[in-house]
């Protein structure tokens, strides 16, 4: 993120950088990770799939409850957020 002050400077938003090689600092980050390997094993080259079979993942993964979300789904997680106006500065298109 070069532009990672200027962010800041923009949303107000914290910006956390996590130390190298400490995957207790980015939990849900992990998570994440493990969540797609049932997908695409590790070292997997995304660009041998399609547009549509990556959009199928993404959308299984945005509609899985998460236990750290009190078992919304990312998709209910920031469609409550935006609503909520928590997210300032973001334009919503489309």
């Amino acid at each position: 993120m070069a532009q990672h002050a200027q962010l800041r400077i923009d949303t107000g938003l914290e910006i956390y950088f996590c130390d190298p090689q400490s995957p207790w600092q980015r939990g849900s980050n992990e998570n994440t990770n493990g969540l797609l390997r049932q997908y695409f094993p590790k070292g997997t080259d995304l660009s041998q799939h399609g547009v549509d079979e990556l959009s199928a993942v993404a959308h299984a993964l945005n509609t899985r409850p998460r236990k750290t979300l009190g078992w919304r789904t990312p998709a209910e997680a920031l469609d409550q957020l935006l609503k909520q106006d928590i997210i300032k500065g973001v334009t919503i298109t489309g």
